[in-house]
């Protein structure tokens, strides 16, 4: 194991397909003997919800916490997957430069009209309902930021989970290791 893991940084709409693709290429790393982690962007906000709306003060705040987790695990994994909607450039590059090149930012793409039709969580249809009232991406008060050199893009309406995880797996071990085990199409 180098002495530092790489951070793969997640960013995309809610229900794009980050955590989904996370768990199964975390499975695929396991299987290739890869010590890694997933730092998901709902556990850290769980664990300090008394203090983190959605403000953008807030959403930085909560990228800086998982930044900082990452600085912190980095010495015992070889990555760390990071499934965020992350929807602010500042925090993706404050990241990439804190992280340098330890530091990976993966675009996840769908539609809003794909992320809307899924509403895995239910927080489209309450937030046109008006009971979420800064859903990011979708209220107008709560942009969401398109990544413009994204180092990968995980495309979840032009792949299936199936294909969508083994290419991203293969973009990370590409990162991970001098010479890929697999056999990539990338």
């Amino acid at each position: 194991m180098s002495n530092k893991a790489h951070v793969f940084w997640f960013s995309g709409l809610s229900g794009s397909g980050k955590t989904t693709i996370a768990n199964r290429v975390m499975k695929l790393l396991k299987e290739s003997n890869y010590n890694a982690l997933i730092l998901d962007g709902d556990d850290v906000r769980a664990r300090h919800k008394q203090t983190l709306g959605f403000s953008k003060a807030d959403i930085t705040l909560n990228n800086r916490l998982i930044l900082d987790l990452c600085i912190f695990e980095q010495k015992n994994y070889n990555a760390i997957l990071v499934p965020v909607i992350s929807p602010f450039r500042e925090s993706r590059l404050a990241a990439r430069k804190k992280l340098g090149n330890k530091f990976s930012e993966i675009y996840f793409s769908a539609s809003l009209e794909t992320v809307v039709s899924r509403d895995v969580k239910g927080l489209y249809r309450k937030a046109q309902q008006g009971i979420i009232h800064n859903m990011i991406g979708y209220s107008g008060n709560s942009p969401y930021e398109k990544p413009r050199n994204p180092d990968y893009v995980v495309d979840t309406e032009a792949s299936s989970i199936k294909r969508a995880s083994e290419n991203f797996f293969c973009f990370i071990e590409k990162m991970l290791s001098e010479k890929s085990r697999v056999n990539c199409s990338i």
